[in-house]
């Protein structure tokens, strides 16, 4: 599938996102800031890609978090995974949060985050009385009674 992208004017010189494996589900995604981003202990900050997209009808990007960088530094995205509709045509920002007890500097350049493009399936509400039954019928949290 062919998807346009913008680079913006504060994109220049880094690279496109890119598969880094033949098996990758996602590609990663880097900051775009011009200067270094510090994020102090429970700090968030939405960071620049210097990127637009136009992903075609039926699908989204997914943004989430890298595992490396979660495990590593403790940084996280706020709402993972973050949903880039297909009609949205602004920059593409990544809200990061340092769940880390110590500040956390984001370079320019730096793989802050991994981005997964996935098929949307569109629904229309059919009203009911009832539903029709199943296996689990309304168990919720814990319903399995299994550890």
């Amino acid at each position: 599938m062919l998807v346009d992208i913008v680079t913006l004017p504060h994109f220049e010189g880094l690279s496109l996102p890119a598969y880094e494996t033949v098996g990758s589900a996602g590609m990663d995604l880097r900051s775009a800031e011009v200067e270094s981003v510090s994020l102090a202990p429970l700090e968030r900050r939405a960071v620049k890609t210097g990127l637009s997209i136009a992903l075609p009808p039926g699908f989204e990007a997914q943004v989430r978090p890298r595992s490396g960088l979660a495990l590593k530094q403790g940084i996280g995205v706020v709402n993972a995974p973050g949903t880039i509709d297909a009609d949205y045509r602004g920059e593409i920002l990544v809200p990061l949060i340092n769940f880390s007890n110590e500040s956390v500097v984001i370079e320019r350049g730096m793989r802050i985050a991994q981005m997964v493009v996935a098929a949307v399936v569109q629904i229309t509400w059919k009203p009911a009385i009832r539903l029709p039954s199943s296996e689990r019928g309304g168990g919720g949290f814990g319903h399995t009674g299994v550890d």
